[in-house]
């Protein structure tokens, strides 16, 4: 039994476009969210008094309303030796 194949077949090709139109979409709309975020009118640089502003560093802040920094301790000269073998010392290369 022969089946008569005259007509056009109709396969159905795999579409390109609908993938790569939600990536677009996608892509665009994240960075319309980052520029959104980074420069919304929410964003606006802090304005600081001439007393905040004046301090170089969190330490001299703090002493200029009185409080107390202390220092943390120094590390300990004599450390515990760190476990596993010692690395491979390079050799000397040889002085003419």
């Amino acid at each position: 039994m022969m089946h008569d194949h005259s007509g056009e077949e109709k396969r159905s090709q795999p579409k390109l476009g609908t993938p790569v139109a939600v990536a677009m979409v996608v892509a665009v709309s994240g960075v319309l969210a980052m520029l959104l975020v980074d420069h919304g009118p929410w964003n606006r640089p802090q304005v600081q008094t001439a007393d905040v502003a004046n301090y170089k560093t969190t330490g001299e802040a703090a002493r200029a309303v009185g409080a107390t920094v202390t220092p943390t301790l120094p590390k300990s000269e004599i450390e515990p030796s760190a476990p596993g073998p010692k690395p491979a010392q390079p050799t000397n290369p040889a002085t003419p």
